[in-house]
């Protein structure tokens, strides 16, 4: 009797980890290619001229080693002024490009910083800017190679002073 329940315990340990071994979660393994919403939130001066900001973005990821992924990130934000006296509201246009690092801290949670450049589209741009933004996010499986992202972020323009936002992003991830 003892050595029927000492194999039933040993066989349920490894159907347990080979069920655990096949069901890994998508959010942190192999590469991934993201479409996302992105939306804005001026502060600071920045805020004192423009409301808000929307757009999309795509985002790769490549894992470089356990828990950490390289990333790059391109997108398009519009940013909508407040009220111009004789002019009315405006709209400008960026896109920023960057590249960075993920660090999954927990199973799907993590952490990330991007550097990189602002190019400005509009009439009411300051041309082309220095751009970082360290951020936090969650990273759902939906998926074996599919993954919901959602994140927040700063984000800070350096071009004739500082223009900063806080950021959302929400995203789908494809593993690749």
């Amino acid at each position: 009797m003892k050595k029927l329940f000492l194999l039933t315990a040993i066989a349920g340990i490894f159907a347990f980890s080979n069920v655990n071994a096949q069901t890994k979660d998508p959010a942190m393994n192999g590469p991934k290619f993201g479409v996302g919403a992105e939306f804005a939130f001026p502060m600071g001066n920045f805020g004192d001229a423009w409301n808000f900001g929307y757009g999309g973005s795509l985002n790769y990821q490549h894992p470089v080693a356990p828990n950490l992924n390289l990333t790059a990130s391109a997108g398009y934000l519009n940013f909508q002024s407040k009220e111009i006296p004789f002019v009315g509201k405006v709209n400008t246009g960026y896109i920023p490009v960057k590249v960075g690092a993920r660090y999954f801290l927990a199973e799907n949670f993590y952490v990330n910083g991007e550097v990189g450049a602002s190019f400005g589209t509009g009439d009411f741009n300051d041309g082309t800017a220095f751009v970082y933004s360290p951020g936090v996010g969650v990273e759902f499986p939906v998926s074996d190679k599919a993954s919901i992202d959602l994140g927040g972020r700063y984000e800070g323009w350096s071009n004739h002073g500082t223009a900063s936002f806080i950021g959302l992003r929400a995203a789908f991830n494809f593993g690749l």
